[in-house]
């Protein structure tokens, strides 16, 4: 072993030093965990290049196509920091169209969304306080919800895969409420399983059909099943299953409601808490004539947190439904409104085409972004391009607030539990992806001599899920690195 480190050093010494071609044989220790999984080394693409270097230290399969799932989000949220600037916010106006009598509005509350994706139950809270605070106590007309921001999805709802419920399959909207999300929590003792609403909906119905189970936790989630019936004015979800109580408090979110209908129930949720009266219906449409003719008065305007802080939870967390929305929202201020998946892509491939690396361009003919998300079977990206886009990203003006967005190794994030006991713990910001068949990880490693390294790892293969030990021979090798 050590003369293969030894070896592996000359290879590095010599590619530094005269501008060798990279190795493309992979390290030892990572084609060895990649047999043990059954994953050729055709299926996997590599690329390593410390952040001062002139040329790759290891590019294996490097200009392959592939799928990188979550992966992808770090393009969108480099290019997100790059054309919309750190201190983005995302704006949410209210609109009246009647007069205001001694707290009562004659006439609508419309409320106009512009594709704010970490608009949460608090954030409504605070909006519509401040609306009250105006004067306005009670609503005599209905509430108007206008989305007209981004484009309007034709036909059935799109998901993923089967799990049509599930959070992650939510489609975008310029005036998303908590993602659009019922968070169902799960307790259980020996007599029984409890399971409650996180945020309480009125309009959900819990039907609990749940029994404790005995034992150990285990692979929890597979152990109950459950139904979403829905309902004229709301939903019932039904739980059938064993849930053990040596799971202490496990979640899982789903989306029970289209985004209209969960804005609208929880307006009437928190008008009502903060002493309105509301007794109207729910409408939609574009306000926008409406506006420029003055017969909507803005009340008032909320803004969100910055993009740089709202990155964070995209990246650390790889929420898929935040990172759609953030392409569309560069769709909408590069190509105007109403936003689309389109023109979101074509704006990374303009940016990525007008960047330069070395006095070569960062162009990638092969990008494919259907989402921006990584949650697709289409999008497409090679790992020297990525890689040389991180390599670009860790010398621009943005850096900071990018690398600030990642999950460290060990510490928090999707990579909280990942290499604990090794060395390089704590000396990585590193960002996951994973669907069926596919598992990558990209981002920055520092070396034992704290040298920063732009590391690039994609497996497409039905063997994928079990590629995490590869990757984690490779981060420890980089780490190893002289």
């Amino acid at each position: 072993m050590k003369f293969m480190q030894f070896w592996w050093c000359l290879i590095v010494l010599a590619t530094g030093a005269v501008g060798l071609p990279a190795y493309a044989e992979l390290p030892p220790s990572v084609a060895s965990a990649l047999k043990n999984a059954g994953i050729p080394a055709q299926n996997v693409a590599v690329f390593v290049q410390a952040v001062e270097g002139s040329s790759p230290i290891l590019s294996h399969n490097a200009d392959k196509s592939m799928n990188p799932a979550s992966v992808m989000k770090l393009v969108t949220t480099n290019a997100a920091l790059d054309l919309l600037t750190p201190s983005y916010r995302w704006k949410t106006e209210v609109y009246r169209d009647g007069t205001v009598a001694d707290g009562v509005l004659q006439g609508n509350l419309i409320i106009k969304g512009y594709g704010d994706p970490s608009f949460k139950a608090q954030d409504f809270w605070r909006m519509l306080m401040s609306v009250q605070q105006t004067g306005i106590t009670k609503i005599q007309g209905d509430l108007v919800l206008d989305k007209s921001y981004f484009s309007q999805q034709v036909g059935p709802r799109k998901t993923f895969d089967d799990e049509t419920w599930r959070a992650y399959n939510a489609e975008p909207s310029a005036l998303l409420v908590n993602g659009r999300n019922t968070s169902f929590k799960f307790v259980a003792t020996e007599a029984e399983v409890n399971v409650s609403q996180e945020f309480e909906l009125s309009e959900i119905q819990i039907i609990n059909r749940m029994k404790p189970a005995k034992g150990a936790c285990g692979e929890w989630r597979s152990r109950f099943g459950y139904t979403v019936t829905q309902q004229a004015n709301g939903a019932v979800v039904t739980f059938n299953g064993t849930y053990a109580p040596d799971c202490g408090e496990r979640y899982l979110e789903l989306s029970v409601f289209d985004d209209e209908k969960y804005a609208f129930y929880t307006f009437k949720k928190l008008w009502r808490q903060l002493g309105g009266s509301f007794a109207g219906k729910l409408k939609t449409q574009d306000v926008t004539t409406q506006i420029l003719n003055s017969q909507a008065v803005k009340i008032l305007a909320q803004y969100s947190e910055p993009l740089a802080y709202v990155e964070r939870e995209i990246n650390k967390w790889s929420n898929n439904l935040m990172a759609r929305q953030l392409l569309l929202t560069i769709g909408a201020e590069k190509s105007g409104a109403p936003a689309s998946e389109e023109k979101g892509s074509v704006a990374i491939k303009d940016w990525l085409a007008s960047k330069t690396l070395n006095g070569q361009s960062l162009a990638a003919s092969e990008l494919v972004i259907e989402n921006g998300s990584g949650l697709s079977r289409i999008e497409r990206m090679n790992a020297q391009h990525l890689g040389r886009m991180l390599l670009s990203a860790y010398i621009s003006p943005v850096m900071p607030e990018f690398m600030a967005s990642m999950p460290i190794l060990a510490q928090d994030g999707t990579i909280q539990k990942r290499l604990k006991e090794s060395p390089v713990a704590h000396h990585a910001h590193l960002k996951t992806g994973s669907i069926n068949g596919v598992s990558a990880i990209a981002g920055y490693v520092l070396d034992a001599n704290n040298h920063r390294h732009v590391l690039v790892m994609m497996v497409n293969h039905a063997n994928a899920g079990a590629s995490k030990n590869a990757q984690d021979a490779l981060i420890e090798w980089v780490h190893q690195q002289p």
